[in-house]
């Protein structure tokens, strides 16, 4: 109780500390960030202005990401306002992070000392973790109403891993690390609403871009969601209007053990899908496949670092049986596998539309409501792999107990649709495409 009490005071203390430094620039009620495509990887990245003097960096965004992550030991990090967190402070505190008691082998980076506590670093395109220590430094990010990016503004003393990352290679070109905006003290939505307090709301939204020729969006706080129509710049759409809601659960790391064992909270975000449709037809699916376990097994993830949506294999299966179905009337063709996919088409007399390729629409529905679905057209659930062959856009996961999770949503399905992450309430809301009103996340005036 005691050990509680002295956290919630060093918590405390460090919202303190930022809020009043944040209020010296300004007090907005949302902040806006890009977000760009990197064609090579498919990885969705922003970047962020940081450290004295301000340096662009640039990080691959992970939805469920515990905090930022940058590889300072190559000498390019030089800020006169870094700053160590060192055993026993609030900023350790909030970081769960641990004492090393000396400097780790190999680190260069600045003010290295041996009190720094660390933190680890989840590399989630890669797989594995890097040592980062908890360090602080000045952000700045624009401001925004919801129509367009305005004054910048920064937020010193904000917490982010100094990682030994010996292997960036995996990440997009130029990126530094990742950013994480997952359910974590130190991530960036709850960082950005601990500064600033108030009517910051704990909130954030994502808008991916479908190519990487342009830059979609990220919101942070509470604000309208404002973009133009391709044929009009001067016409202004709040797609907010769109949004259906869901709830978001928070799901429990998953413990490897046959004995049922609830671990940690995940930082990752879940949804309930209890079923598919095709072409509004439900499909046969193992509903116990997709409970809640409290092992950690079960539900439906949603990530921008997978490429494409993953599904446990008889789900997957089910998909491709009734989405061939339905493709038949368009007088297509099985042709080969084109990896990463397994079931490809001829194009044949499906035609595009305002929405994509003119193919059977995939809905996901959520909790047991029917009138309550993600609707994907063309656009989100085929991939164009060449002028007369199209790929479904899903990929088999593999069976359980290699699997722990039957439905992971990836970012093409995420491309050109508007996701608010509600933190305070749980609950998601979502647009389905904005191609209906012809718009794409590249539409908003930065």
């Amino acid at each position: 109780m005691a050990s509680s009490l002295v956290q919630l005071l060093l918590f405390s203390c460090f919202i303190s500390i930022s809020f009043s430094v944040a209020q010296t620039s300004s007090k907005p009620k949302a902040l806006v960030l890009p977000v760009s495509k990197d064609a090579t990887t498919l990885q969705y990245v922003t970047q962020l202005n940081m450290g004295t003097p301000l340096a662009h960096k640039d990080f691959v965004v992970n939805l469920g990401g515990r905090h930022l992550w940058m590889d300072c030991d190559d000498g390019s990090y030089v800020s006169s306002t870094y700053k160590q967190s060192l055993c026993g402070s609030a900023p350790c505190s909030v970081a769960k992070a641990t004492c090393s008691g000396a400097c780790l082998p190999g680190h260069h980076r600045p003010g290295c000392n041996n009190e720094t506590c660390y933190v680890l670093s989840e590399n989630t395109v890669r797989g594995g973790y890097e040592v980062g220590d908890v360090s602080r430094d000045i952000i700045a990010l624009q401001s925004t109403d919801g129509v367009q990016a305005g004054s910048t503004v920064s937020i010193s003393d904000f917490i982010f891993a100094c990682a030994n990352a010996w292997d960036l290679s995996s990440l997009a070109g130029g990126a530094k690390g990742m950013i994480g905006l997952g359910r974590e003290r130190i991530a960036l939505p709850t960082q950005l609403s601990s500064a600033f307090g108030g009517s910051f709301r704990r909130k954030f939204a994502i808008c991916l871009p479908s190519t990487s020729k342009s830059s979609g969006v990220m919101f942070f706080g509470d604000s309208p969601y404002v973009f133009y129509p391709g044929y009009n710049t001067s016409k202004a759409i709040d797609v907010s209007s769109r949004f259906k809601h869901t709830r978001l659960y928070i799901n429990t790391i998953f413990t490897g053990s046959s004995i049922v064992i609830r671990g940690p909270p995940s930082p990752e975000y879940f949804v309930e899908v209890t079923s598919i449709m095709v072409n509004k037809k439900p499909i046969h699916v193992n509903s116990t496949l997709l409970e809640f376990k409290e092992t950690g097994k079960g539900g439906t993830k949603i990530s921008t670092v997978e490429p494409y949506t993953k599904l446990e294999t008889s789900i997957y299966k089910a998909l491709v049986k009734a989405f061939d179905e339905e493709i038949a009337v368009w007088n297509v063709s099985k042709v080969a596998p084109m990896a990463p996919f397994t079931d490809c088409y001829t194009i044949g007399n499906m035609g595009m539309t305002p929405l994509g390729v003119g193919v059977p629409d995939i809905a996901l529905v959520f909790e047991n409501n029917k009138n309550l679905y993600w609707e994907m057209y063309g656009a989100n659930s085929v991939v164009e792999v060449s002028s007369d062959v199209v790929c479904l856009a899903f990929l088999n996961a593999g069976d359980e107990p290699v699997i722990t999770t039957p439905i992971v949503i990836g970012a093409h399905q995420l491309q050109d649709n508007l996701l608010q992450f509600d933190l305070a309430s749980n609950r998601l809301a979502f647009t389905s495409t904005l191609l209906w009103e012809e718009v794409e996340c590249s539409n908003f005036k930065f």
